[in-house]
């Protein structure tokens, strides 16, 4: 006969896959007939975008483009620096067991390099390392029987767990666009490198409603019409909305955004300015922490009890932790006497990561590639690295913790000193997401199928094993926890020994050999 249970919903967002995947991204650019001849690349940037994602059949297809400055010296005595910009189509499929159509994913993307080499005056091959970091999450909703009904010949073993319960996700699109100024006493001739982050990530929830904030961070190196080099910064908002059923403030939110589409257009001279729009995605996913009972097991003295067990695989512990490293050091740089400082590109990286007791230790490295310009208006490079380490204090302790860090420049300054010294300071914004995967062992149909074997002996003496738990041993011999508690006096159940005699009340043959027992009849 089925058991009448009671069950309580779990919605889960499982983690099926991650990947991390280096592609290359290559092809060739043409010099324009009104640009001089190419003597060697001084510098490259570029921008990933990722418009479209598809799984198929254990396979990903991501498609996109990647947007690509180059910055050369000419032959041309008057024209020392030029730059080219083209566009490289990214088309990749990627191998992953185990996922399907109706899985989401998210792909992240860090250019690596690019390489530009000079095939002859006319022509450049450009290489682009492109790492691809991969997510792919599987959407269930499952019941868990946390209760039996009439539940007083059935005895349950309970556990009550925290876990992180999906409430529900979404996706916008926003357009974010701005007009950039650069001085106005400058002329633009052309656009020698730009560079595109997403910093200051923010999120405010209200009523079944997210408001997603960020910023892009837009820095342009451009070329003048009277051939002066000078760079611009700005930061554009990024503002969207998304509609979540039931989200409230004490909810988790985990929010990726992606850049898709770019268009880069100076304005008429008269503006001194650079029109840029860029079409960005953001998927959120919201989390509540729920605690649900779970039925470990479960018997009855008086009948056969069958049902099944499965196990739930889930994240609980999702955590978030903000917190600023500042960096200061001096740097010798030789290249920098007589040279000035037209721009820094800083890469932060993280070189090792372990985690010991409840506590995280970054090793980690910046790296620095200053572009220095002398009187001559001849442009050079040079790249530093500069080591820290960092540390996350209080984490809670366990096995199979996912941690996910970012770090984001959140400001930067560079003095220059005497003999060719440089003071950098630099201050890292690192956010770390934790959450620990579980499984949750629990059981479904349960039923019962007729009265347990009668047996003419009523209490037993046993000899605790080691393994051993006093709910084990009353399901072995059809007897309850209670019974066995009250019988010897045991004051915490929790707390038996092996060697450690008790005696059992109402005992069941079926099942247990002679040396697990020794029977004595008292009726």
């Amino acid at each position: 006969m089925v058991v009448d249970t009671i069950k309580e919903n779990l919605r889960i967002n499982k983690k099926v896959a991650t990947k991390k995947e280096i592609v290359f991204i290559e092809g060739e650019v043409i010099v324009p007939d009104a640009k001089p001849d190419v003597m060697n690349v001084i510098s490259t940037s570029g921008v990933a975008c990722v418009y479209k994602k598809d799984i198929i059949d254990e396979k990903i297809k991501i498609e996109g483009r990647i947007d690509t400055y180059i910055m050369y010296m000419t032959d041309d005595a008057n024209e020392r620096t030029r730059g080219i910009n083209t566009s490289l189509d990214l088309s990749e499929i990627v191998n992953i067991s185990n996922i399907n159509s109706d899985m989401e994913s998210r792909v992240g993307t860090n250019i690596k390099e690019i390489e530009a080499k000079v095939i002859n005056e006319r022509k450049i091959s450009v290489k682009v390392s492109l790492e691809l970091n991969i997510e792919v999450f599987s959407k269930e909703e499952i019941s868990i029987v946390n209760s039996i009904e009439n539940t007083d010949e059935i005895k349950m073993l309970q556990e009550q767990l925290s876990v992180n319960s999906l409430v529900g996700s979404g996706e916008t699109k926003i357009y974010a666009k701005d007009n950039i100024s650069i001085d106005n006493i400058d002329n633009l001739a052309e656009i020698l490198k730009l560079d595109v982050i997403i910093c200051n990530r923010d999120i405010k929830i209200s009523y079944n409603k997210v408001l997603t904030k960020a910023e892009a961070e837009v820095k342009i190196v451009y070329l003048t019409e009277d051939n002066r080099i000078n760079k611009t910064v700005s930061k554009i908002p990024i503002i969207g909305f998304i509609d979540i059923q039931d989200v409230n403030e004490g909810n988790k939110c985990d929010t990726n955004y992606e850049i898709r589409n770019m268009i880069v257009k100076p304005n008429s001279v008269e503006e001194h300015s650079v029109y840029l729009e860029m079409e960005i995605g953001v998927n959120i996913t919201v989390y509540e922490e729920k605690t649900i009972n779970i039925i470990q097991d479960l018997y009855s003295p008086s009948e056969n009890i069958e049902f099944n067990k499965k196990t739930v695989r889930t994240i609980a512990g999702k955590t978030e932790i903000s917190g600023t490293k500042e960096i200061s050091e001096r740097l010798k740089i030789e290249e920098l006497n007589g040279r000035n400082i037209i721009d820094v590109d800083i890469v932060p990286n993280i070189i090792n990561q372990n985690m010991m007791g409840n506590k995280i230790t970054y090793n980690g490295e910046l790296e620095l590639n200053f572009m220095l310009m002398g009187e001559d208006q001849q442009i050079m490079m040079k790249r530093e690295t500069i080591s820290f380490d960092y540390n996350i204090e209080d984490v809670n302790d366990g096995d199979n913790l996912n941690i996910n860090t970012n770090m984001e420049i959140c400001g930067q300054d560079f003095i220059i000193q005497e003999e060719g010294e440089v003071l950098v300071n630099i201050q890292i914004t690192i956010n770390t997401m934790i959450d620990k995967n579980i499984n949750i062992n629990t059981i479904d149909e349960v039923q019962t199928n007729g009265e347990r074997e009668e047996q003419d002996y009523s209490i037993i003496m046993y000899i605790i094993k080691k393994g051993d738990t006093l709910w084990n041993i009353a399901k072995m011999f059809g007897s309850t926890v209670d019974d066995i508690v009250r019988v010897n006096g045991i004051e915490d159940e929790n707390t038996i020994f092996p060697g450690q005699k008790i005696f059992i009340p109402r005992y069941k043959r079926s099942g247990v050999s002679s040396n697990q027992a020794s029977m004595i009849n008292y009726a």
